[in-house]
């Protein structure tokens, strides 16, 4: 139990973590590569989503590749920097955590464009590598097995967001499966659309082009 003098220590640096990961997860990387390679605004084109699909559908494949990634390391960097910079010690790892939910929330709710970003896949993913690598692999593992079985990249995804907290669980990384589970319940929210969609039988499949505008995939 944190004393008075532990918590008047402990709560600014949390509340640093988590601005630095938001930070951190607000760049809309996606916008920005875009508008570099004078592709456009990527909000008026396709779903208007900033992440890597919507990317993909300017036909730059490596503008797409690289918004993934980048969305993801953001995820990553901001679990790995914030106990660094904040300062670490015996709550570094809490501190990490907080990082990668400010990343997360960033990334879904950026301020620079009026709270409107992405869907979160990518940098739930770049979050989940910074806090174990091996239940990483394991979401990828899971993310093939659905999407191959149901040729739906949006079934991939929301399958593995939704194993990540139990596979965390069984890795006995009880405060890390509580944290995926609130970012899978945020993933599976922006993923409204795919929902619907699926349920419809309108979801747009690997390898086929959208069924109807304004379809998007997970990223």
């Amino acid at each position: 139990m944190l004393d008075t003098a532990s918590w008047a220590l402990a709560l600014p640096a949390a509340a640093a973590a988590l601005v630095l990961g938001y930070l951190l997860g607000s760049i809309p990387f996606g916008l920005l590569l875009t508008r570099l390679a004078g592709a456009g605004d990527i909000r008026t084109i396709g779903s208007g989503n900033i992440g890597a699909t919507n990317v993909l559908r300017t036909g730059r494949k490596g503008l797409a590749a690289a918004t993934l990634l980048l969305d993801a390391f953001k995820g990553t960097a901001a679990v790995l920097i914030a106990p660094v910079i904040v300062g670490g010690g015996p709550g570094g790892h809490l501190l990490a955590l907080l990082a990668g939910l400010g990343a997360f929330l960033g990334h879904l709710f950026p301020v620079w464009l009026r709270f409107r970003g992405g869907k979160g896949v990518a940098t739930f993913i770049g979050v989940l590598i910074g806090v174990s690598p091996l239940v990483a692999v394991g979401f990828g593992l899971v993310w093939l097995a659905a999407a191959y079985t149901t040729r739906y990249s949006s079934v991939g995804g929301l399958s593995a967001s939704a194993a990540t907290p139990l596979l965390l669980w069984a890795a006995g990384l009880t405060p890390d499966a509580v944290l995926f589970a609130v970012l899978a319940l945020l993933l599976w929210t922006k993923h409204a659309a795919n929902l619907k969609r699926l349920m419809a039988g309108t979801e747009s499949k690997i390898g086929h082009k959208a069924a109807a505008p304004g379809a998007d995939g997970p990223t």
